[in-house]
């Protein structure tokens, strides 16, 4: 083999090595994780709609800008939908369900007959004949 060929094969098994690690699957967060999570992406779903609003608010002011300063602009067509302010930030975190009123201990419905029966599998499903 040569000095290449070595370096080469080398390379290889460490991405193969670096893949398998980083397809390694992490463990479920914890719900105090879950819920940092969902605060954290509610409040990036906010932000958003701030920007949102100063673009609007910039655009409107270009447009009234170019309005007023270009005589061959038409005022009349000055109508378009107001900007909604999205107001303060505000998280209510969802309210979470008793173990037993998620259905986490309950089957889901009631047995009406027993999971076992007397009546052979080859009676209760007779083979078709081709």
């Amino acid at each position: 083999m040569t000095r290449s060929s070595i370096r080469t094969s080398l390379l290889a098994l460490c991405a193969a090595a670096v893949c398998t690690v980083a397809s390694a699957k992490l463990p479920a967060p914890s719900p105090e994780a879950a819920a940092k999570a969902a605060e954290a992406a509610a409040k990036a779903a906010w932000a958003g709609k701030v920007d949102n609003y100063k673009l609007c608010l910039s655009q409107d002011k270009v447009a009234a800008h170019y309005r007023k300063t270009t005589p061959s602009a038409n005022p009349a067509a000055a109508g378009g939908a107001a900007c909604a302010d999205p107001g303060p930030f505000a998280y209510t975190p969802p309210a979470a369900k008793p173990a037993e009123a998620a259905g986490a201990h309950s089957p889901p419905g009631t047995a009406s007959s027993p999971p076992s029966t007397q009546v052979p599998a080859a009676a209760a499903a007779p083979a078709s004949k081709s």
